[in-house]
């Protein structure tokens, strides 16, 4: 696992009824993550992200794109390595 900066939040996301219902926020803020990724996929430079959500930072922003990643890399692993396994194909 990674290591995050000492002065980011544990838990990066978190989802609070105090916050946005059921939207995954970075912790200690109201921003959506959503929003994040949104930005993101639209081609958008993390520096245009951080002018829209003066309250994010770089280094929780970079997290919580570092945790999408390594979380996404080892399920998709986990996948590839459960569909090849002998002992669950079906006969």
């Amino acid at each position: 696992m990674t290591e995050i900066a000492p002065n980011l939040p544990e838990p990066l996301i978190l989802i609070s009824p105090d916050t946005l219902p059921r939207a995954p926020v970075f912790n200690g803020t109201r921003i959506p993550i959503q929003a994040h990724f949104d930005c993101i996929a639209g081609g958008a430079a993390l520096t245009d992200f951080l002018d829209d959500f003066p309250h994010g930072s770089q280094d929780h922003a970079m997290a919580v794109l570092e945790l999408a990643r390594t979380r996404d890399v080892g399920t998709a692993a986990a996948s590839a390595a459960a569909a090849t396994d002998p002992a669950r194909v079906e006969r």
